[in-house]
């Protein structure tokens, strides 16, 4: 009898440690400048998904440079979501190895991008270098802090952003490709990501100029104070729409697909949308948006796809290896 109820209480611990194991445990590789919004966010989802499930779901994140992170995706780390600052890098998981299929992007509302996000310029306080608009980077003895744009798709939105304005003020793609040129000339550091070329603008305390999202904005003076910089919006900002994907061959594989893809759905309720804006990222949902007109300008937005082309395009033509980038920027 003793042996028979050993054997039935190792059974019945089996049998809670199996249940235990069922409960799902998601991967979210997402970029830099995500870490705090990722943070309510995913605290938030575990609620509703407790109160809906009657079960815990755990979350785990990666953050880095945005392509660098597509990449570890590519090589194998196994993301059950993706939540990229661009389409180029979920592309690349469609484009290598078939991760996600190539129709990910009308898989959701608004192209997959459940938020969108203006460039500014974060200059230090006083704004010494009179810095107000793209041309002003480029006067002598400015120096301009930004990621790598094949590596961070905040220094591809730079790129895009500063290409688009010599475009709107009437220059061609000769007087883009110039401009453009010149201003990488005035980098002095690339770094991989986002968080990256933070540290080396407010830590470091290299440059005259950070240009990031508005919502890294917000975590610079959550972090070092917000009367440390001046935040200028620029007259002409690519519109960022930061998008995100179920990586299909791994949550098919982890038997998460349905965990997955509530947890990226949940980004549109109305709950995700106030964590978006009180992290300084724009709703998409109007009535969420109106709410916070204060912490959100008017910003007059340079379409990406009307002004380049698609994604795959934009990429090939600017960022690939000998591409449009690697001609100006010369490896120094």
């Amino acid at each position: 009898m003793n042996k028979l109820f050993a054997a039935s209480l190792l059974a019945a611990g089996l049998a809670l440690s199996s249940a235990a194991q069922a409960a799902p445990t998601l991967l979210n590789v997402s970029y830099d400048v995500m870490r705090d919004f990722y943070k309510d966010y995913n605290a938030a989802f575990q609620k509703h998904w407790k109160a809906d499930h009657q079960e815990d779901i755990a979350v785990q994140m990666s953050f880095g440079g945005s392509s660098k992170q597509a990449r570890s995706v590519i090589d194998g780390l196994p993301a059950d979501v993706i939540t990229m600052n661009m389409a180029t890098d979920i592309n690349a998981l469609a484009d290598n190895g078939k991760l996600v299929p190539d129709n990910w992007v009308s898989r959701l509302p608004n192209n997959s991008a459940p938020f969108t996000s203006a460039t500014v310029f974060i200059v230090r306080k006083g704004n010494p270098k009179a810095l107000k608009d793209w041309p002003d980077l480029i006067k002598s003895g400015v120096e301009v802090i930004v990621p790598n744009p094949k590596t961070s798709g905040n220094g591809r939105y730079t790129y895009l952003s500063a290409w688009g304005y010599t475009l709107k003020n009437g220059g061609d793609e000769a007087a883009a490709k110039k401009f453009v040129g010149e201003l990488f000339g005035h980098v002095p550091v690339l770094d991989t990501g986002g968080r990256g070329a933070t540290t080396t603008f407010m830590t470091n305390q290299i440059g005259d100029v950070l240009i990031t999202f508005e919502n890294e904005a917000e975590m610079i003076a959550r972090e070092f104070g917000r009367d440390q910089f001046e935040v200028i919006y620029p007259s002409v900002s690519a519109e960022a729409e930061p998008p995100v994907s179920v990586v299909d061959k791994v949550v098919d594989k982890k038997g998460t697909r349905a965990a997955a893809e509530e947890y990226l759905k949940y980004l549109w309720s109305p709950e995700g949308q106030e964590i978006a804006a009180a992290n300084y990222l724009r709703p998409r949902d109007p009535a969420v948006l109106a709410k916070y007109t204060d912490r959100f300008p008017k910003v007059d937005f340079l379409s990406v796809e009307k002004t380049f082309g698609d994604w795959r395009t934009v990429q090939k033509t600017h960022f690939n290896d000998g591409g449009v980038f690697d001609q100006i920027y010369p490896a120094k």
